[in-house]
């Protein structure tokens, strides 16, 4: 299944980990962890945030994903299904514009 974790730090944190070099480390062991289809990262409402799209079949992985980036950075982190363009296309069965 294709997922979408989307997650914030809080700004004390995140300067923290930045400055001893966990920040980097943390998104780094992220991307390696999950090999993201895309990965974007951003500010939302003042504090670093990210999203990475990502192919998951086993949900008992989704602890390991998460804990390391709940434990280093605090951070917030939600996690939804996604679709592409082509996957309502097959499911409702017709074209869509």
């Amino acid at each position: 299944m294709r997922l979408m974790l989307r997650f914030t730090i809080p700004v004390a944190k995140g300067n923290a980990a930045a400055a001893d070099g966990a920040l980097g480390a943390a998104i780094e062991a992220l991307i390696e962890q999950v090999e993201p289809a895309a990965a974007y990262f951003t500010l939302e409402q003042g504090k670093r945030a990210g999203m990475v799209i990502f192919e998951e079949s086993d949900q008992a992985r989704l602890t390991t994903i998460n804990e390391p980036l709940f434990a280093q950075l605090d951070a917030a982190i939600e996690i939804a299904p996604v679709l592409t363009l082509e996957d309502p296309r097959r499911g409702l069965g017709r074209a869509m514009p």
